[in-house]
């Protein structure tokens, strides 16, 4: 059974800093692409930035240049860098998991990031 668990939410000040991070277990990391989507109250969910196996990358244009996305196949972890955060960044972000074997997708529970002076 594999599992997604996304951390490092939080409430952060406009311009500030936050980075958040996927784990997969329960089956080979390396075979899995991974993508961070958010969803804000009313909005429908939307990609940010994604990074296949074993590392292209792609990012949604509002945030090019502040937020990077990383993967660490021995620490089975995806890391999303945010920087200069705005409040436009306010969202529930989660974590997809999608196998290129099987393209089976797996998703984690998300966690709240807050952009608010």
């Amino acid at each position: 059974q594999v599992q997604v668990v996304e951390s490092g939410g939080g409430l952060v000040q406009p311009g500030g800093s936050l980075r958040l991070s996927c784990v997969v277990n329960g089956d080979t990391f390396d075979t899995y692409a991974i993508t961070w989507y958010r969803q804000a109250p009313g909005k429908q969910r939307e990609l940010v930035a994604g990074i296949g196996s074993p590392g292209a990358t792609n990012y949604r244009n509002s945030v090019k240049g502040r937020f990077t996305i990383s993967r660490d196949n021995a620490k089975n972890t995806v890391g999303l860098q945010m920087n200069s955060l705005e409040p436009e960044d306010t969202a529930v972000y989660y974590c997809n998991a999608r196998s290129i074997i099987s393209y089976d997708n797996y998703w984690g529970q998300g966690t709240q990031v807050t952009v608010s002076s």
